[in-house]
């Protein structure tokens, strides 16, 4: 299983909701909705979910193995991370007369 691509869907600068992501895997299957929250100590992933009867949440798709989950969680925290640099280098060369 390969992820090959991640696609930053939507920036939240405010509350603990930072991103909405979208992965492909092995150019054959796409998982939307899943979030970048900025937790007590550091970022993490949240899969895909919704509230059943009982208003608990359930995730709809998630990584089998603590490995799985580590793999896809480092990837699209990678892929945020280097997101976010690219605005704020926007942003900068805009302020700075260079777009």
């Amino acid at each position: 299983m390969t992820i090959t691509d991640i696609k930053v869907r939507k920036i939240l600068p405010e509350g603990r909701l930072r991103a909405i992501i979208s992965i492909t895997i092995d150019d054959q299957l796409a998982i939307h909705d899943i979030k970048v929250v900025q937790g007590e100590s550091r970022l993490f992933v949240a899969m895909p979910s919704r509230k059943d009867d009982n208003n608990i949440f359930r995730d709809i798709v998630h990584p089998i193995s603590p490995e799985a989950r580590q793999s896809i969680e480092s990837q699209i925290l990678d892929a945020y991370t280097r997101h976010i640099e690219a605005m704020q280098a926007e942003v900068e060369a805009e302020e700075a007369g260079l777009l």
